[in-house]
């Protein structure tokens, strides 16, 4: 590491609100990654007989495994609850919260939504539907974190090419690219959204329907990026260096991903989490108006929605409401803290 970039991480510690946000942001994302250990309606180990179960990341076991009757796949909550009693050597060790994110939980003389309990487990409560809506918060988190890096890798690749092979070479690309872009921009996003949903068939399966939506953001997204690249490529190529690996013969190709490319890439570093909190936001707002992930894919959009529909639930706004505010207000510290980081003009800082 050089120590440029050693300056630079040392001042991206030194910005405790930015550093810390970071750091409780990775123990989110973490914590999401492996939801199925702490969040999932498999039990975590199972002692039956002798032997040791894994159904969380294991195959599927059916009742009679167990000893039970049916065949389909085992309740390991009744499972627990049976083999809690007195005398009984086999026990189940099951995770946090015992639901799956699209499990239905219905409770006699009553109907869902039902309201946050932790003798049910239900800590945030239940959406109309009665799933649990912590694990319907926290996997579509993850969703969202995944189709948000998705989004930036690729808007962000095709971004770099168009943005320095614009910059660099100017004349007539540069001329032509510039021309498209504009034009670009200025195609309404929201109704091509609108179309593809519509004529996608509602028996699409959810991930080539994720798939056509991150298609449709990549191709309307990159031109912000590619902007910032161009003036940046065309900056760094009037520099001395690029001149003397020109006049050694250097090749434009190296030139532009050994020279040019590295010192730009500043940029890209400091807009990475306002784009991650872009993609979630977007993902967020067409999940709400129905033209996002169908269902019943968790999905923050979609308990947002039900909230609005069912004010005698509070808890379900609520949650998802504090929900995304808290990830949003950590990945802008975070992006703050960047930009201050990489920022080349040495003595500014946030107060």
């Amino acid at each position: 590491m050089n120590p440029i970039t050693r300056r630079k991480l040392a001042r991206f510690r030194s910005i405790r609100r930015g550093y810390w946000s970071f750091i409780v942001l990775m123990a989110i994302i973490v914590a999401s990654a492996f939801a199925e250990l702490w969040i999932n309606q498999r039990a975590l180990v199972v002692y039956y007989e002798g032997e040791f179960y894994f159904p969380t990341y294991g195959s599927e076991h059916t009742g009679q495994t167990f000893g039970e009757e049916y065949r389909y796949e085992a309740n390991y909550r009744a499972l627990k609850e049976e083999f809690a009693a007195p005398g009984n050597p086999n026990w189940v060790i099951m995770p946090l919260v015992p639901y799956s994110p699209d499990e239905s939980i219905y409770q006699e003389g009553s109907y869902p939504p039902y309201p946050p309990s932790f003798e049910r487990e239900h800590y945030l409560g239940t959406d109309p539907l009665g799933r649990d809506i912590l694990a319907r918060l926290v996997y579509g988190f993850r969703i969202a974190l995944g189709f948000s890096l998705a989004l930036m890798t690729c808007t962000y690749l095709l971004a770099i090419v168009i943005g320095c092979a614009m910059g660099y070479f100017g004349s007539w690309i540069d001329l032509i690219g510039q021309r498209l872009m504009e034009i670009w921009s200025n195609i309404p996003f929201l109704y091509v959204v609108i179309i593809l949903a519509s004529t996608i068939p509602p028996n699409v399966g959810p991930g080539t329907r994720i798939g056509g939506l991150l298609l449709v953001m990549v191709i309307f997204n990159w031109v912000g990026m590619a902007n910032y690249m161009r003036t940046a490529s065309y900056r760094e190529k009037s520099r001395d260096y690029i001149a003397a690996a020109r006049v050694i013969g250097t090749g434009p190709t190296r030139i532009i991903f050994r020279h040019l490319l590295p010192n730009t890439l500043s940029i890209v570093i400091t807009f990475i989490p306002f784009t991650v909190a872009t993609g979630i936001t977007s993902l967020t707002a067409l999940d709400f108006l129905g033209f996002g992930i169908p269902p019943p894919t968790p999905s923050w959009g979609e308990l947002l929605q039900q909230g609005t529909q069912r004010l005698d639930a509070p808890w379900i706004v609520t949650s998802t409401f504090f929900g995304m505010v808290t990830v949003l207000i950590l990945v802008t510290f975070v992006g703050e803290a960047f930009r201050e980081a990489f920022d080349p003009k040495k003595f500014s800082f946030y107060r």
